[in-house]
């Protein structure tokens, strides 16, 4: 009498060694599977992290040079039809800051600002950098103070003194990193200029380095820079507005709008003839922009995913034409078709996890390496691991699927007679 052969259920952990086994008989053929996952999922990683670190510093230089403050710019001057860009126009008067000033409830400090690009000359060295001419307000409004020496005072305001404040880097570049400047003359528009502090280092915020920038008295760069050319006091090039808090400051742009229409005579529907700009909305578009950045170069790093998926179901597929007889042998024992299934889904998922994780490890040593080439904070989103994970997880189901299917459908009788 013939018995017949019951099925036999296999366990997960005999599944999981039968995988493993299978695997590392064919280790080059493995790693090159998972390379596709790796590059994908640390390629995410590693984009993610370098766009939020590059969004943290960003915040953090613009946060450190007053988030509580807008900045209100002269209108655009037109040469042939093209427009100067906004603060190139003599629509504003220090006149007009002072009026803000001291009419603005909301406003706790203000300052004014002249701003020229010029070369600067200091015993053979030139250098190409950006002076600007403002008041005494624009420490505390911007918070950047002298770390070297003083600012200058009234009695350099009033007189007109050439005197100046130097940034950092411009003090580096003139004299050598960390070489005492005070003192010193250097030439600036072939006018001398007296050097009596040097700024503490603050940074680039964005397009704009602040340390490579010199701070002069307004009256001397309206009178020896750039010329008085306002028809009516001394043309700025805009105004710093400190609010008492960043609540204060939808109040003070509002105040400083009506204020500045009733003193330039406009009225609606006439466009106004300054631009003003809310430090907060820089940093919240700033963000977005980097944001939606981030997500892109992403999106186009997760089509390694699914050229990594696609590898696995190709291998996946060759395995089990390779493994034929196998499957026959084993079906002719007692498999089940589940018990096939599971075989190789599950060798298909552990290629992929195995991938995903070495691929997390990867991408966080490159974020870390580029935070530390590029100096910006080093930031791994516990979502985008998550995400990492869940995605080769994913990756290694769907791609698995077919070739497991086609295994278990193998019929054992066919399987057993192929070679």
């Amino acid at each position: 009498m013939v018995r017949s052969i019951r099925p036999t259920k296999v366990s997960l952990v005999e599944i999981l060694t039968m995988a493993v086994e299978a695997m590392w008989s064919n280790r080059l053929r493995t790693g090159l599977t998972m390379l596709g996952v790796i590059i994908g999922i640390s390629s995410v990683i590693a984009v993610t992290s370098v766009g939020q670190g590059i969004q943290k510093a960003t915040e953090q230089q613009i946060q450190a040079l007053g988030s509580n403050v807008i900045l209100v710019l002269a209108g655009a001057a037109r040469s042939g039809g093209i427009s100067q860009g906004f603060g190139s126009a003599s629509t504003l008067t220090w006149e007009d800051a002072q009026a803000v000033s001291q009419q603005v409830t909301a406003a706790e400090s203000v300052t004014a600002y002249l701003q020229r690009a010029v070369q600067v000359v200091y015993a053979g060295q030139n250098v190409s950098t950006q002076v600007l001419g403002t008041d005494l307000n624009y420490p505390e409004v911007k918070n950047i103070h002298p770390q070297e020496g003083q600012y200058f005072t009234q009695e350099d305001l009033d007189n007109a003194n050439p005197v100046v404040v130097l940034g950092s880097k411009v003090r580096d570049d003139l004299f050598g990193v960390g070489s005492s400047a005070i003192g010193s003359d250097i030439r600036i528009q072939n006018g001398r200029y007296k050097v009596i502090g040097v700024m503490e280092s603050k940074g680039a915020a964005g397009a704009q380095n602040v340390d490579d920038q010199m701070y002069i008295p307004l009256t001397n760069m309206s009178a020896r820079i750039v010329g008085n050319n306002a028809l009516n006091g001394t043309a700025i090039n805009g105004l710093w507005l400190k609010a008492q808090n960043e609540a204060q400051l939808d109040a003070a742009q509002f105040q400083v709008t009506n204020l500045l229409r009733i003193r330039h005579n406009i009225y609606p529907p006439q466009p106004d003839d300054f631009r003003i700009i809310n430090q907060v909305d820089i940093i919240n578009t700033f963000s977005s922009v980097v944001g939606l950045f981030t997500i892109l170069v992403g999106a186009i790093a997760g089509i390694s995913l699914l050229v990594g998926g696609i590898g696995i179901a190709n291998i996946m597929l060759v395995s089990v034409v390779e493994r034929t007889r196998e499957i026959g042998i084993r079906k002719a024992v007692g498999a089940t078709y589940s018990a096939i299934l599971s075989q190789f889904l599950t060798e298909a998922v552990v290629v992929a996890v195995i991938g995903g994780v070495i691929g997390i490890g990867f991408g966080i040593c490159l974020a870390l390496a580029a935070a530390n080439i590029f100096k910006f904070p080093f930031v791994v989103s516990f979502w985008s691991i998550i995400a990492g994970f869940g995605f080769s997880l994913v990756t290694g189901l769907v791609a698995g699927v077919i070739p497991a299917r086609n295994a278990a459908r193998l019929d054992p009788i066919a399987a057993l007679r192929s070679d």
